[in-house]
Parts: structure tokens; sequence; C-alpha cells
């Protein structure tokens, strides 16, 4: 069976964080493991408070999992201080897996800021540089280039940039109210459109994590990066389409929607 590591923050909603990766691995067909950079007391109205595990503490988690079931991917999402970044860093480093996905985490669907200013620069420096592919969504793209994107064309230009600075591929999310559903894939100097249909579903708590975990899960099972992109964006479609209403504000996706009598 093919395996997948999630190493990100845990969400106590259980609708993104490690909860949506491990689902989600499920749902497409990988052993699902973990390594919890924080703790988060959160629902769908908003981040009460963080609790970081110790830089110690992760590092023993990455060797436990790299020393035994060694992953066939990583996604790599809330990492909110320096010192956990420098740790994923190394032990990436000397283990050297393959196929990263990095989902570059900043701020929550509620609004709540998820990472120290000054673990960003640290993050861009040592995290970065050693994945295959970045999701950023607009906010974080635009961040990350220091560009406004308002366009189209303007996608375009910031994957590009983010490209062609950490050497990796770049899927820069649609949405926030840009160009619909529809994503875009940079990658080796040329991109690719993936159109999607907008869902009218105010409930999109997670969908970060969900497509990010999802594409890490279908390159653990082999499928190239389009493929990948391609089986994760109609994985994260039929969720949104199947309109679960949880919760007080922008609620969780069903990660099980397909499974039988789960409803």
């Amino acid at each position: 069976m093919r395996t997948a590591l999630t190493i990100a923050g845990s969400d106590s909603s259980g609708g993104a964080g490690i909860q949506a990766d491990i689902k989600t691995m499920i749902a497409n067909g990988v052993y699902a493991m973990s390594a919890i950079t924080a703790l988060t007391a959160q629902n769908t109205t908003g981040v009460a408070a963080i609790l970081n595990v110790p830089a110690d503490f992760l590092e023993k988690q990455l060797d436990c999992i790299f020393t035994d079931i060694f992953p066939d991917a990583v996604k790599i999402g809330m990492v909110s201080e320096k010192s956990l970044i420098e740790t994923i860093s190394t032990k990436l480093k000397q283990y050297n897996p393959k196929n990263i996905v990095i989902d570059p985490v900043m701020v929550s669907t509620s609004g709540s800021r998820l990472i120290d200013l000054d673990a960003v620069e640290v993050l861009k420096k040592e995290l970065f540089p050693l994945s295959d592919i970045l999701t950023p969504n607009i906010p974080e793209a635009q961040m990350l280039t220091g560009m406004k994107i308002s366009s189209a064309d303007d996608m375009i230009k910031a994957a590009e940039k983010i490209s062609e600075t950490y050497n990796c591929a770049v899927l820069c999310k649609g949405g926030h109210n840009l160009n619909d559903a529809n994503d875009l894939l940079y990658s080796n100097g040329k991109y690719q459109w993936y159109v999607g249909k907008r869902v009218d579903n105010p409930n999109t708590h997670g969908t970060g994590c969900t497509l990010s975990s999802a594409i890490a899960s279908n390159l653990a099972k082999g499928s190239d990066l389009e493929a990948a992109i391609k089986r994760a964006k109609d994985y994260i479609s039929g969720a949104l389409f199947d309109m679960m209403d949880l919760g007080k504000g922008s609620g969780p996706l069903n990660h099980g929607y397909a499974i039988p009598d789960f409803m």
C-alpha cells in the first residue's frame, strides 16, 4: 500500500489541518501518517488558541515515521515557528523523501493568522526550495511575491515568479472572488489552467488542506503532477457539491462523500 505523511497542525473541529489531511488521504486510497506541529483550539467561527509543539518533539515524530514506514509523499501545512520549520527542513534533507507538497498556510479560512511574522522568511528560505509543488491561494501568492493579483494574467506572473524563485512547480489557486474555481499550474516554464465550476457553498473550511493532501495522495500512488492535480480537483469538487452544512461559521467539507452510506 502506498503511504503519505502530513506535517501540520491539529484542528479540534476536524475540518482542516491533520484531521482533514488524514480523511483526504484515506479517501484517496493511501495509508496516512501525521507529525503534529501545533495544537489549535478552533471551530468553524475562528481560532481561539494555538499551542506549538516543542521542536525536539517534532523531530522525534519525524524520526519515528521515516525510520519505520517511509512515506511515498509528504504534505506540509501549518508550521508557525522558526524552530519547527528548521527541524522539518533538517529532517527532509536527512531522509530525502519524494513528492513534497507544501501548502503555505498563513491565514485560516476564518481570517486568523496562523504563522509568526518572523517565521515567514525562514519558511521561504528553508522549506520552499525543498518542495516539488507549492499550492498558494491568492492572498498567499500576493504575500510571497509582493504583487497585487487581480486578473488571470497576474496569476500567471505571480506563479512564474514563485516557481523561478524556489525552483518548484506552483499551483496558484483561484477563488477569493478571482477567476472562480480555476487554478493555474506553472511548472518548468509552462502553465496550464485547471478549469473548475464554482460551487455556491459557503462551507469551505479546510479546502486548502484537502486539495494539497489529495495531490500528495495521488503523487504517492504514482500519478504524474498534472494527473494528480486533476484527480485532486475532482475530489474536492465532489466534497463541495455534497453541500454538507455543519457549524455556525464556514463549515467543513464532507471528505467521505464517496463512501457508501456515509452521510
